[in-house]
């Protein structure tokens, strides 16, 4: 049996108001924007994307915090003139709460492309990965990872199709995209690990 994991927890604080997103098989889909702080005192905005019945169900009466159950979920846009990775968190369970922020991600998947080994400009050991993380009736998330330390040694040196499974956060990143004279500020999404084991 083929191993596979894709859970994410997320609790925060909603930046933005759903709207809708698009329809897919009779089901409306809404999206919006959830703000997770990190111990450091940074924030993470990540996209969050439900169905209008998850939405519907949702109990507002618990606090002041929404905490979000689900699958990380991607899929390539070829709508613009450029391809590009579109990385969202699929709810499955919306709940109003109190309590801390959190952002725990589990995922199981194929290493699906050489992974990157690096070091960041103050000496830190950086490894860029992506994970082919199957889902249902036979398609599969293409999530990039990043792993530091050992571990991202490590991880550097498995060769595509190795199994891996990790646990982490989501996070994003901004960085600036030169598009001839123009600068553009562009928001990536990634999962970075904290733990890591080959399987």
């Amino acid at each position: 049996m083929e191993h596979t994991t894709n859970h994410i927890l997320l609790r925060g604080t909603l930046a933005r108001l759903p709207q809708f997103s698009h329809e897919n098989h009779a089901k409306r889909f809404y999206s919006f924007e959830l703000e997770v702080e990190r111990l450091s005192g940074a924030v993470d905005l990540l996209p969050i994307l439900a169905s209008e019945q998850v939405l519907m169900e949702m109990d507002l009466t618990g606090g002041d915090m929404l905490e979000i159950s689900g699958q990380i979920r991607t899929f390539n846009d070829r709508a613009s003139t450029e391809r590009k990775l579109v990385v969202s968190v699929y709810a499955e369970s919306l709940t109003a709460c109190d309590g801390d922020a959190c952002n725990t991600v589990a995922l199981t998947g194929t290493i699906c492309k050489v992974p990157v080994f690096r070091h960041t400009p103050l000496g830190r050991q950086i490894c860029d990965v992506m994970l082919a993380v199957n889902r249902p009736y036979h398609r599969a998330d293409y999530i990039p990872c990043i792993f530091w330390g050992q571990t991202a040694r490590q991880v550097g040196c498995c060769p595509v199709g190795t199994c891996l499974s990790l646990e982490g956060r989501m996070q994003s990143r901004e960085y600036i995209k030169l598009l001839g004279q123009e600068q553009l500020t562009k928001t990536a999404y990634e999962v970075s690990a904290m733990t890591a084991e080959i399987l």
